[in-house]
C-alpha cells in the first residue's frame, strides 16, 4: 500500500435498468470525488445496472418469471459495454472506480462489484452469499481474491457478505490492506445513520479482525423494476484498521486519506489476533 491513498465513498442515486442514466451519474460522481483528491472511489452495489427490488406483494410466480426476463435483458458480461464504459469514466477523471453490475455469466446471473482503473479492470467480486430475498436472482460467486493495483492490495465483500466473517478473512489470508463494502440496504430508520447503525458491528469487526482499510457505501434514491419499488437512504463512511470509524456518516460522499502507517500499527497491536490464528485446528470448520 502507499504511504498515503485518498479514497471516496459515494452513496449514489442509481435506476433501475438505467444504465445510460447509471453511468452518466457515476461519471459525475468520480469528477467530484477526483476534484475532491481522491484517487479511488467506491460506489454501492449493483450502482451502474441498477438495483433489482425484491419484495413482491404480487403473484410470486408471476412476478419471477417477469423479473427473471427483464434481469437477463439488463445483465452485462465482464468484457461488455458498461464495465468498458466504467474504464473509460475511469480514464477520463483521472480516478481508479469501483462499482456494481448485473453480470451476465453465461447461464447464470451474478450480482458482481469491479475495480477499474489506468484502462483496464484490474479485479470483479461476486457477492458470494446471497440472502434469500435475492436468491431467485442472483447465483452466489466464488472466494473473493485480492487485486494488486499500484494504490495497495485491494478487495470487496458485497453487502450481506460482511455478515459473515469467513467473507473479509479470505482477502485478509491474502493480506489485503483496503477492503471495499458496497451495499444496497434499507434497514429501519431509513436514514444514513440507520444504515450504518444496522451494518457498523459486523463493517467495524471485520476490519478490526483482518487490520484493513474498510470503504463502505450504500445505494440511494428510489428504484422500480419489474413493479417493484424499494428506497434507499444512502450512507457512506470509511473504518480504520482497528476498527474505529473514521469518517462521519454522510448521505452522499465521504473522502479520507489513509495512511499506510496506521495499517502497521493496528497489526502491531495485541488486539490484532491474526498472527495467532492456527489454520490447522480449524478443518473441521470447514467440513
Amino acid at each position: 500500500m502507499n504511504n498515503q491513498i485518498t479514497v471516496a465513498a459515494v452513496a449514489a442515486a442509481a435506476q433501475s435498468a438505467s444504465i445510460e442514466e447509471n453511468l452518466a451519474i457515476l461519471d459525475d460522481a468520480a469528477r467530484k470525488a477526483a476534484a475532491a483528491g481522491a484517487e479511488l472511489a467506491l460506489f454501492p452495489e449493483l450502482s451502474a445496472t441498477g438495483f433489482i427490488p425484491n419484495h413482491p406483494p404480487r403473484n410470486h410466480t408471476e412476478w419471477l418469471r417477469d423479473v427473471l426476463g427483464k434481469a437477463w435483458q439488463t445483465a452485462q458480461p465482464l468484457n461488455g459495454t458498461v464495465v468498458q464504459g466504467l474504464i473509460a469514466i475511469s480514464k477520463s477523471a483521472g480516478i481508479f472506480l469501483a462499482a456494481g453490475i448485473l453480470e451476465n455469466a453465461g447461464n447464470v446471473l451474478h450480482n458482481t462489484h469491479v475495480l477499474v482503473g489506468e484502462g483496464k479492470l484490474w479485479g470483479y467480486w461476486r457477492k458470494m452469499h446471497i440472502p434469500v430475498f435475492e436468491m431467485p436472482v442472483y447465483n452466489g460467486g466464488d472466494a473473493v481474491t485480492v487485486a494488486e493495483t499500484p494504490l495497495g492490495r485491494i478487495g470487496a465483500n458485497v453487502c450481506f457478505d460482511v455478515f459473515l466473517p469467513e467473507s473479509t478473512r479470505l482477502l485478509g489470508v491474502q493480506n489485503a490492506e483496503i477492503v471495499l463494502f458496497p451495499f444496497a440496504a434499507d434497514p429501519d430508520p431509513l436514514t444514513p445513520e440507520g444504515w450504518y447503525g444496522w451494518a457498523r458491528g459486523p463493517l467495524e469487526a471485520r476490519c478490526a479482525e483482518n487490520a484493513v482499510f474498510g470503504v463502505a457505501c450504500n445505494y440511494r434514491g428510489e428504484v422500480e423494476f419489474a413493479g417493484v419499488n424499494q428506497r434507499f437512504a444512502g450512507g457512506a463512511a470509511i473504518v480504520g484498521p482497528d476498527g474505529s470509524r473514521l469518517t462521519s456518516v454522510e448521505r452522499e460522499m465521504v473522502v479520507h486519506t489513509l495512511e499506510r502507517q496506521w495499517l502497521l500499527e493496528a497489526r502491531s497491536r495485541f488486539e490484532y489476533t491474526f498472527r495467532f490464528r492456527r489454520p490447522e485446528l480449524y478443518t473441521t470448520l470447514a467440513r
